[in-house]
């Protein structure tokens, strides 16, 4: 059986052991890059790879060009992947701290991007495993390389061109942001406050409860019944910089079959070209 949206601590447990399975540390702080690292490094999951968000999942960042989280260039991902020991035959486990993190929704949307079906998120994160008692582990642990072969699919990213016409065309836009930061009055990160015009905003961190574990799937469905229920292929989700709006389309595809895209550049690229139209407010 392969998994491809999300995956419980006890489904996950009973393949600890199986060298047909990977599972992989994505947790990351933004702003202090190294703590992810360090916490991996005094416990994670026994039998982790740990993937770094900027160095592994990110591409260069191009000043007054690309976003802050650029896609990664496709022989530099596949090559990260290869070395995590990742190829078509393994299932991969994505975890962070708990669901309500970011950097695990980003390594299986890049995952799916690069055409591999068999990636799944870990519901509740390291915290769920804990709490559930199950074997980890601390030091850096490794995997025999492979070699992954990547089948891009260029249909799940929108570029910011796409994303302008949308805006005269009438297509859906989602802003995947804090409600604070879409209305433009809350903006500690990027140098321009605001979103895309006609965007609407349906921020991540509520597909996850208290505890940081996905809501049910009727509840998550309910949440993007907004959008249109046989072409979500045509709805667009962005953030601040590509990430957090993965977690959107997790949650999404986890409801319904139709894989939504993803604008990769987000905000932190939309801004960058001073003839974007840019909104404020509701």
């Amino acid at each position: 059986m392969s998994f491809s949206t999300l995956i419980s601590s006890a489904q996950a447990a009973s393949h600890l052991s199986d060298p047909g399975w990977v599972f992989v540390d994505c947790r990351f702080v933004l702003g202090r890059p190294s703590d992810g690292y360090q916490r991996y490094l005094a416990n994670h999951i026994r039998g982790a790879v740990y993937a770094d968000l900027e160095r592994d999942l990110s591409g260069p960042v191009e000043p007054g060009v690309s976003g802050r989280h650029p896609l990664p260039n496709g022989a530099a991902f596949a090559a990260a992947m290869s070395r995590l020991g990742i190829d078509s035959s393994i299932q991969v486990v994505a975890y962070d701290e708990s669901s309500g993190a970011m950097a695990a929704a980003r390594l299986w949307w890049l995952l799916r991007w690069a055409g591999h079906g068999s990636v799944a998120v870990l519901d509740g994160g390291f915290t769920a495993w804990q709490s559930d008692g199950l074997p980890t582990n601390d030091g850096v642990e490794t995997t025999g390389a492979r070699n992954f072969i990547a089948n891009f699919k260029p249909e799940l990213v929108a570029s910011g061109s796409q994303v302008r016409a949308m805006i005269e065309d009438g297509g859906i836009i989602v802003d995947s942001r804090a409600p604070d930061r879409y209305r433009g009055e809350n903006e500690a990160i990027d140098r321009i406050a605001g979103h895309v015009p006609t965007a609407r905003s349906i921020p991540y961190t509520e597909n996850v409860d208290s505890d940081g574990r996905f809501l049910p799937k009727e509840q998550l469905a309910a949440r993007f019944s907004e959008l249109p229920s046989e072409s979500t292929g045509d709805v667009v989700f962005y953030c601040g910089s590509g990430v957090t709006a993965a977690h959107n389309v997790l949650a999404v595809l986890h409801t319904r079959s139709q894989f939504p895209k993803l604008y990769a550049g987000s905000w932190s690229e939309w801004i960058n070209d001073p003839s974007n139209p840019i909104a404020t407010g509701p």
